[in-house]
């Protein structure tokens, strides 16, 4: 999920670990736990020069347990070296340390896991990467009160009840949304199921998930031999159908996908992608996991980017012309009318 919800996330697990001994540094603690999986972003860079393999190294294997449980004992032992002195002597021990990285490092890729985009968590044993798709990247309804429980035990001392109260408020909240949120895609996927069936669509399998922060408008896309029928249900829609189901053609033809670079990014959109030719030397690629920008337009994912070729390899670069018809605060007004139900 998003950088600030692993951070909240990452907050409590330091205070469950550490926050009786040490106080609101559990919480700091942490957060830096919370964050070090996401640190791949930039180690990529540093790894690989092709764009591709930087995007495939995210989520990779520092979002594995393997790493969560290696990482863990090394800032664990780091962290207590460089803690246990002076006056902080004897106050922890190092299995606190390692116990407080555990949990702060883990729970990041498992959060994740509940995502579209998902995480590779086997590696390096298993690239099969874990998506459950049953809350958007980022989603305010899990993240706020959340952080909002954390802010208010900042206030009361370590080991009071009433600090504890609310680390479990926080938890229980956050998990009880969580849960909703599965519901709520069991739900939805019956609802497209039943859809694409009525309408007489032969599909040879389907993926629904949330569109951006919230979880009530789910976007659906079913695969034919042909093409990919994509379309749009909230939850507050008066009917229990989807309706304006969308053709959107694969045109997968354009370019050689054997290509070792382009087979990546297959594997990385779980096959669910379209090309569109932008000129002589350059194509969008359109990751069809996620929504349309716009419905009239069959090239126009929300997450999308251009390929070109940099010598004998392929890469990618961020496709500014798709928000030039309509704004990412357009989107999120369309976002926010379609979810009120039709």
């Amino acid at each position: 999920m998003d950088s600030l919800t692993q951070i909240v996330l990452g907050a409590a697990c330091g205070e469950i670990a550490l926050g009786k001994k040490i106080g609101n540094k559990a919480l700091l603690f942490g957060a830096i736990g919370g964050t070090i999986p996401d640190l791949d972003v930039f180690l990529g860079r540093v790894f690989y020069s092709n764009t591709i393999d930087q995007l495939i190294f995210h989520r990779g294997f520092m979002h594995s347990i393997p790493f969560a449980i290696i990482a863990a004992f090394g800032f664990g032992y780091l962290m207590f070296w460089l803690y246990n002195t002076g006056k902080r002597k004897d106050t922890t021990t190092r299995k606190d340390w390692i116990w407080l990285f555990l949990l702060s490092i883990l729970t990041h890729p498992i959060l994740d896991c509940f995502t579209p985009y998902g995480t590779q968590l086997f590696l390096p044993f298993s690239n099969y990467r874990v998506a459950f798709n049953n809350i958007a990247v980022a989603d305010p309804l899990y993240t706020l009160p959340f952080l909002i429980s954390l802010i208010l035990l900042m206030f009361y001392k370590r080991g009071s009840i009433k600090r504890y109260w609310w680390l479990k408020a926080g938890l229980y909240v956050s998990s009880a949304y969580m849960l909703l949120t599965v519901v709520n895609k069991f739900y939805v996927d019956s609802i497209f199921k039943k859809s694409f069936q009525e309408a007489g669509i032969n599909y040879s399998r389907f993926s629904v998930q949330p569109s951006i922060l919230n979880n009530i408008l789910w976007y659906g896309i079913a695969e034919t031999e042909s093409d990919y029928k994509v379309g749009f249900y909230s939850i507050l829609d008066k009917n229990a159908v989807v309706g304006d189901i969308i053709s959107v053609p694969k045109n997968q033809q354009l370019l050689d996908m054997h290509n070792s670079d382009l087979k990546k990014l297959t594997w990385f959109s779980n096959e669910y992608y379209n090309l569109t030719k932008v000129d002589n030397n350059e194509y969008r690629y359109n990751d069809l996991r996620y929504p349309l920008i716009q419905n009239d337009s069959t090239s126009s994912s929300v997450f999308g980017f251009r390929l070109y070729k940099n010598g004998d390899r392929w890469e990618y670069k961020n496709d500014a012309e798709r928000f030039k018809k309509t704004s990412p605060s357009d989107l999120l007004n369309t976002i926010w009318e379609r979810m009120k139900g039709k």
